[in-house]
């Protein structure tokens, strides 16, 4: 009896140690959406005037961001956001890529989408397409946008959604940002996707 409880002792310890070889579940700071929305897909044009798929980003953790070059405020608080959790990575930035997905096609050339997103980050990257072409992008990840009446002026302001969208190295949608989430929650769980694509 004394030997089978020993042996069952042993197990029991063995079990314990075989369990705490496997890797922990990772802590998210930001939104799981792992499951709940679906993978990256879309084909544009980028601010280079080439023709891109999602493909194009595979291996690289992707930021994807819905906005406009005119927008007053959001976009460029949440383009300098981004553009601060890049420079935290420091030298694993270089597996992660920024997309802006432009809302105003009308206005937002490739050549100005350039200059707008690398004046943040040189891992930026502006994209637009048809009108079409942006509805369904946006249709796909439920981002609402709507163009307001221009002013005397011309000029008019784009309402839209302002979450970012967080793709692992396979295009797996995994996590949401708001304009709420610090730059270090950002950096960590961007941070545990590069680690577990390691």
């Amino acid at each position: 009896m004394a030997y089978f409880r020993k042996s069952t002792r042993l197990l029991l310890l063995c079990a314990l140690l075989l369990a705490g070889c496997g890797s922990k579940p990772q802590q998210w700071s930001l939104t799981d959406v792992t499951g709940h929305l679906p993978d990256l897909q879309f084909s544009l044009t980028s601010d280079q005037g080439r023709a891109v798929s999602a493909k194009d980003y595979r291996g690289d953790v992707v930021l994807l961001y819905f906005g406009y070059t005119h927008c007053p405020d959001v976009c460029p608080t949440t383009m300098a956001h981004l553009a601060a959790v890049m420079q935290k990575l420091g030298a694993a930035a270089d597996h992660v890529r920024i997309l802006f997905v432009s809302v105003d096609p009308a206005r937002d050339t490739p050549a100005l989408l350039h200059e707008y997103v690398t004046a943040f980050s040189p891992r930026a990257v502006g994209l637009t397409g048809s009108n079409n072409e942006l509805a369904t992008v946006a249709r796909r990840y439920r981002v609402a946008y709507e163009a307001e009446k221009p002013g005397a002026n011309g000029n008019y302001e784009v309402t839209h959604s302002s979450a970012v969208y967080i793709f692992d190295a396979s295009g797996r949608a995994r996590l949401l940002a708001t304009p709420d989430d610090s730059i270090d929650a950002m950096t960590h769980d961007i941070r545990q996707l590069l680690d577990s694509n390691s």
